[in-house]
């Protein structure tokens, strides 16, 4: 009778292989993270606090209370108005990255409660064709800006895009950046508070609209921000350009953001703003009608 044992599974080299999708190599510093670790740390790096992407539901997790968003407007998907062709066209690239992401368009929108406090929420994807602005990008974000608008209720947009205007669709992508802006414009007259929230990479047509249009606006730590790429820029201006001048840091020195937080704080640090939102805009609420009562 023959008796066999278990042996280990050995690759070409003779070594024991590593089942794949444990680890994950930091793109900064180059340490190996235990994925677990990874995603219970909020996909921050342990050692140089470097701030992996993260998906839009990820963001939702780690931001908004549990079980409290109410997602919005989920089945809306884009069409092929100018019937785009190019190395593939237009309905196969968005299939394909529906695949790939799990979601329907480059951006989630919704309601739901931060320590309890009701907001609206947008946050926005770099994995789905970039990030890029197209006419359902527009539409869901103009829409989510109207209902924080309708409720009276603060908005929260978490932007992540690589990309502008969608060039699929042409002008009609272009012309979300200006809907976008004019609602913004609208809340703000009206009085609503939005936090604006830049993560790696925020860049050309989400900046050049909604992103930079904050009544405060966030970074994360070492975002890359700005409308076009430094390779880009330094070959237009054949000039050498500042380190790191696209970074949040950098920017933040120079005055375009209010604040860099990490991502870990963010939540509360929403939580704080609102706060103090509602207490300013309580206190003078009570101040003018305390002034009309001694008017007579």
């Amino acid at each position: 009778m023959a008796f066999f044992t278990k042996r280990p599974i050995f690759g070409k080299t003779g070594k024991k292989e590593m089942p794949g999708g444990l680890w994950t190599k930091c793109h900064e510093c180059g340490e190996l993270l235990y994925n677990k670790t990874l995603n219970d740390s909020l996909k921050v790096c342990s050692k140089c606090n470097y701030h992996f992407r993260m998906g839009v539901y990820e963001r939702v997790e780690s931001i908004l209370d549990p079980g409290s968003f109410s997602e919005k407007y989920k089945d809306m998907e884009s069409s092929d108005p100018l019937k785009f062709k190019g190395p593939s066209d237009y309905p196969t690239k968005i299939k394909k990255d529906q695949k790939i992401t799990g979601l329907k368009e480059a951006v989630i929108v919704g309601e739901g409660r931060i320590e309890d406090k009701r907001v609206a929420f947008a946050a926005t994807d770099s994995s789905f064709i970039m990030g890029s602005m197209g006419s359902v990008v527009g539409e869901k974000i103009t829409r989510i800006i109207e209902l924080a608008d309708k409720e009276k209720i603060p908005l929260i947009i978490v932007s992540g895009s690589g990309g502008g205007a969608r060039m699929y669709e042409g002008m009609l992508s272009l012309m979300q950046m200006a809907k976008t802006s004019a609602a913004l414009d609208k809340y703000n007259r009206s009085g609503g508070l939005f936090i604006s929230v830049l993560t790696n990479p925020t860049m050309a047509g989400v900046m050049a609209s909604f992103a930079s249009l904050g009544d405060v606006i966030i970074a994360e730590p070492r975002a890359l921000i700005g409308f076009t790429g430094p390779r880009v820029i330094q070959q237009t201006i054949r000039q050498k350009l500042p380190e790191g001048f696209q970074s949040s840091e950098f920017l933040l020195e120079h005055g375009l953001i209010d604040m860099i937080v990490h991502r870990k704080d963010l939540r509360s640090r929403f939580s704080d703003l609102i706060s103090y939102f509602e207490m300013n805009k309580n206190g003078k609420s009570l101040t003018e009608k305390e002034s009309k009562n001694k008017n007579g």
